[in-house]
């Protein structure tokens, strides 16, 4: 017999995490988060999230064994701003029975239902900056840091329970050192003179800190004609200050200005993190920080994490110039590969940038919907 019960203590949320890490134990291509952050995630008092949002955290236990979990989100601030009913489920993991999964969602849409939602979508997170999708491809690919993994009847799970595709995302792949820099250094130079821009590098975290604010304000003029976009409010944007500037190498980032010190563009690239946290394997002490740091200064690969540019500026060839700046970083810090975390599939503009570059779709993941 399937039981479900609602996480109601701190013991019980770390269980909530902690099943991630027995359901993939020598799973390869895992990335274990840190507990200490996801605890940080779940904690209202701690995450900006849940100004806009409330959740219920579900554990599903068979035998007194846990053998699921999810987690049933509605974004107040989705709700109001796109007149969107919905209840998203999320952090789900199961073991192979889908017994447990109709059990696991059936508490979420009773959440939605009883919130007056009109239909649930996931897997998903609180916000635009959380974890999204379900993979369906890319099974025998190491994840990054910023990406759920999961194993391939996830999917078979939730087409066999009536949901249906709702949003396609996809993850490619290039090598830095089969990328010929003639052509963006040429366009970097004319682009600049042309429009009179100019790009801004960092040498410290310090250096970066005035320009957050800008950056994201520009992320949400940028990203605001998707139908599914959501802006970063003012208390998010303090938290990511907080929690995740300091884990980027400030070579990493890149602005571009115009005469008048507007930012027209803005990327944020991250040290892929992936090997560091497979060894920290969910700790940030007694060591698990050491391999982070030497993630952050020495990792070969990297991760397109944000990338923004002004609708006014966009087809003008400003890519040119972020191309430029980072071929130097990288090619400087000996980068091997570039990861591109997920992008929606409707975002052509964005899937252009990168054709020049020969990109590989080593994966692709998906959220479901359905109907409350």
């Amino acid at each position: 017999m399937i039981t479900i019960k609602e996480v109601t203590t701190k013991k019980e949320l770390k269980e909530f995490i902690k099943f991630s890490f027995t359901l993939y134990k020598g799973n390869p291509y895992w990335i274990p988060p840190l507990i200490s952050e996801e605890l940080e995630t779940f904690d209202p008092a701690k995450n900006p999230a849940f100004q806009n949002a409330e959740a219920k955290f579900y554990l599903a236990y068979r035998d007194g064994k846990i053998v699921g979990k999810t987690a049933a989100i509605i974004n107040w601030q989705e709700v109001k701003m796109l007149g969107k009913n919905k209840v998203r489920f999320g952090w789900f993991d199961v073991i192979d029975n889908i017994e447990v999964t109709t059990a696991l969602l059936d508490k979420v849409y009773e959440f939605g239902r009883a919130k007056g939602m009109e239909m649930a979508e996931g897997p998903m997170g609180f916000s635009n900056l959380d974890k999204v999708g379900v993979l369906t491809e890319g099974f025998d690919k190491i994840g990054t840091a910023v990406t759920w993994y999961n194993y391939p009847y996830y999917k078979e799970h939730f087409e066999k329970l009536g949901l249906t595709v709702e949003k396609e995302y996809r993850e490619s792949i290039f090598s830095m050192r089969d990328v010929d820099p003639a052509p963006f250094v040429r366009g970097s130079q004319m682009v600049q003179k042309r429009y009179n821009l100019t790009p801004i590098n960092f040498k410290t975290t310090a250096e970066i800190m005035p320009y957050v604010d800008k950056m994201f304000a520009l992320f949400n003029k940028a990203y605001d004609r998707l139908s599914s976009f959501v802006p970063v409010s003012d208390v998010q944007i303090e938290y990511f200050k907080k929690k995740y500037v300091g884990l980027i190498n400030p070579e990493y980032i890149k602005f571009i200005e115009d005469a008048d010190k507007n930012i027209v563009a803005f990327t944020i690239v991250m040290p892929s993190f992936a090997e560091a946290l497979k060894k920290a394997n969910g700790k940030l002490f007694p060591f698990g920080f050491i391999h982070l740091l030497r993630a952050k200064k020495h990792s070969e690969d990297v991760a397109f994490y944000l990338i923004g540019i002004d609708p006014e500026y966009q087809n003008k060839g400003v890519t040119a110039i972020v191309f430029d700046e980072y071929y130097k970083v990288f090619n400087k810090n000996n980068i091997r590969n570039c990861i591109r975390t997920p992008e929606l599939e409707e975002n052509h503009a964005m899937n252009n940038l990168w054709k020049n570059f020969n990109p590989v779709v080593h994966k692709r993941r998906k959220t479901y919907s359905i109907k409350l």
